[in-house]
């Protein structure tokens, strides 16, 4: 799903940016992985990048209809944020960053910390080497998204990811189409790292709006270089350059990230930030990726055609 380096330069003269950086222009008109770097010892938690996710990403969240079918087995409960969507300090399907604060005292000094959190888009992704419906999909770019035309909510996606990022909305999506009380029972939601901006030589909205330049967004290996020069300035300490076998969200702390994982609070769309191994290299999970990987292709296009089909039918209704 990479851009084309024409595609891309017309988005530039279009959009007569001035909030994309030349190496990062180049690096998403190649098609080559972005990363971002978080300097957490500028974040204020100010709340800027969460409020500006939630405007530039309103028109893809769920609307759901309810009421919702009944599920069977019954212990498929639905999620439903629809009646909660200002909920600001966790993840759900309609707030995909919010802020982690740590109060904690390091080598004598205390210090607040405070954390974005979102999907870390991996480089390796188990929740796009293991969704079964071929629903998620790891990007050229380097970003990790979810198809919410064929995703049927089976959240597969949420169990394999280290992080448990994404958020089921019930109500919304294909499985109403196909077997409304038998499949999944809603559409998985995550961020996407603004990929229409990214397409359109934008940084994400988040990057944009932050008042404290927190990040920086290039190339992975400009990102992770850089990274590694702030954490030598600042005796600091590096998350996400290995976890899971490397994503694409860097961070660097004043405060070694075990100290921090202690002091957040964690649970249900609250990740936590402890060391995390490379799920994908376990046996279980490499095996499973070889084997389902043609399965989930051709799922995947299989429910993208009923998907389209159905579309086509509501329009023709809407006529």
């Amino acid at each position: 799903m990479s851009i084309s380096r024409r595609k891309f330069l017309q988005g530039l003269a279009a959009t007569g940016l001035t909030t994309v950086l030349p190496s990062t222009a180049k690096a998403a008109s190649r098609g080559e992985e972005l990363a971002t770097l978080l300097d957490l010892s500028k974040c204020i938690g100010c709340g800027a990048c969460v409020e500006a996710c939630k405007e530039t990403n309103a028109h893809k969240f769920p609307r759901p209809k309810k009421p919702f079918p009944k599920m069977y087995p019954s212990r498929v409960k639905p999620s439903d944020w629809s009646d909660k969507q200002d909920v600001d300090d966790r993840l759900t399907p309609y707030n995909w960053l919010y802020i982690q604060t740590a109060y904690v005292t390091w080598q004598g000094e205390e210090y607040e910390i405070n954390i974005p959190r979102r999907c870390l888009h991996c480089q390796n992704p188990p929740c796009a080497n293991l969704c079964p419906w071929g629903a998620a999909a790891k990007q050229a770019n380097g970003i990790v998204r979810i198809n919410d035309k064929i995703c049927l909510g089976g959240a597969k996606c949420k169990k394999v990811c280290p992080w448990h990022i994404p958020e089921r909305q019930s109500g919304v999506g294909l499985y109403l189409k196909l077997l409304p009380s038998f499949a999944g029972n809603g559409v998985m939601y995550k961020c996407d790292r603004c990929f229409g901006r990214i397409n359109q030589g934008l940084v994400p909205a988040c990057i944009e709006v932050c008042p404290q330049d927190v990040q920086t967004i290039g190339p992975r290996d400009e990102i992770v270089a850089k990274a590694h020069k702030l954490a030598k300035e600042m005796g600091g300490y590096i998350y996400g350059e290995k976890e899971n076998g490397g994503t694409n969200t860097i961070y660097v702390s004043p405060v070694p990230f075990d100290v921090l994982d202690k002091a957040i609070e964690k649970g249900p769309g609250r990740p936590h930030l402890s060391s995390v191994p490379n799920s994908m290299a376990k046996e279980e999970n490499l095996a499973m990726a070889v084997i389902g990987a043609p399965v989930a292709g051709l799922a995947a296009a299989l429910l993208t055609g009923i998907s389209k089909v159905s579309q086509d039918k509501q329009g023709d209704k809407d006529e």
